[in-house]
């Protein structure tokens, strides 16, 4: 049974931490792009403003200021929309920041279909694949609030560009302050070896969710939050290549090059073993209440479950 405790957007622990770094840390600076407000920067900026800019709908700007600030020994983190703080400056992000390594962190907010009303333009489905393909990219997709607190804190002491996702609704809270987190480092939230589910961001409290559901069916799953994409946790997912022989992905995410994608590159190299993908199945979202469309795309943890049986009946 999953112990819920409250329910809290990701968006506001990005911006809860970033108050606490500024704090602590004279070195931390923040840039938005006129949607300071709805992606949780405004604290920083109000008890900053000396380390706030405020670029405008400007994303090439954005990244290429962050970037500068990096070069002068600041911890620049530019926050704005997920689509837009991904796809709109992908060029200044790959030829400023990444080829020169710089120490910049990008937040992208209002990833995902939980972003409802806004519709598909605003549906940030595909940063998971444009931001780990990225030399010395480093991409988070923490998993509730509390995550993204820790994700925020450890990306600021971690050299190199840092992709942050995170969302804009409330969401439920179920890790704690105490749980482990470490960048590249998996956790196993459910022990079982009969099929592993390997999930990241919204998905994982899907996952646990499912967990319950097939432990009726007589099904131990182990469930993994797999919270950094990139580096990602070899270990843990050859452990559960070899130890569980199936294996389950689960993503607020197109189906093609996000997280399954960077599961089965390291089961085929390393154990191949069945793997069924639950994702959004290429195509873009629509206009509706984020519930719904959860639905109505197969991000629910009956489709985990439903995955599940399917590799288990694959299980050789």
């Amino acid at each position: 049974m999953i112990e819920v405790l409250g329910n809290k957007a990701t968006r506001y622990g990005f911006g809860d931490a970033l108050l606490e770094l500024g704090k602590k840390n004279p070195k931390i600076f923040v840039l938005g792009a006129d949607t300071a407000a709805s992606v949780s920067i405004d604290g920083f900026a109000k008890a900053f403003p000396d380390r706030f800019i405020n670029v405008g709908i400007a994303e090439s700007n954005l990244i290429g200021m962050s970037a500068g600030l990096a070069v002068a020994g600041f911890i620049p983190f530019a926050a704005t929309y997920g689509v837009f703080a991904s796809g709109r400056p992908w060029e200044q992000i790959r030829t400023t920041v990444c080829y020169s390594n710089l120490n910049v962190k990008i937040g992208g907010s209002h990833s995902g279909l939980l972003v409802g009303p806004d519709g598909a333009t605003h549906q940030a489905l595909e940063e998971i694949a444009i931001m780990r393909v990225l030399p010395k990219m480093k991409v988070i997709v923490p998993c509730d609030y509390t995550e993204t607190k820790k994700a925020v804190m450890a990306s600021a002491y971690c050299n190199g560009p840092i992709y942050i996702r995170y969302g804009r609704e409330n969401t439920p809270i179920f890790t704690k302050d105490g749980d482990f987190f470490e960048i590249g480092k998996a956790n196993v939230l459910v022990q079982g070896n009969d099929v592993a589910i390997i999930a990241c961001g919204t998905l994982v409290y899907e996952a646990l969710s499912a967990n319950d559901i097939l432990e009726k069916k007589g099904i131990k799953a182990r469930v993994i939050n797999m919270h950094t994409i990139k580096p990602i946790d070899e270990k843990a997912i050859i452990a559960a290549a070899s130890e569980c022989k199936a294996i389950v992905t689960a993503e607020e995410h197109q189906i093609h090059a996000g997280l399954g994608s960077a599961v089965s590159e390291v089961i085929v190299k390393k154990y191949p073993v069945p793997v069924e993908m639950v994702a959004v199945n290429d195509t873009f979202g629509e206009s509706d209440t984020g519930s719904h469309l959860m639905e109505k795309f197969g991000l629910k943890d009956v489709n985990i479950v439903q995955a599940a049986i399917k590799a288990l009946e694959r299980k050789f």
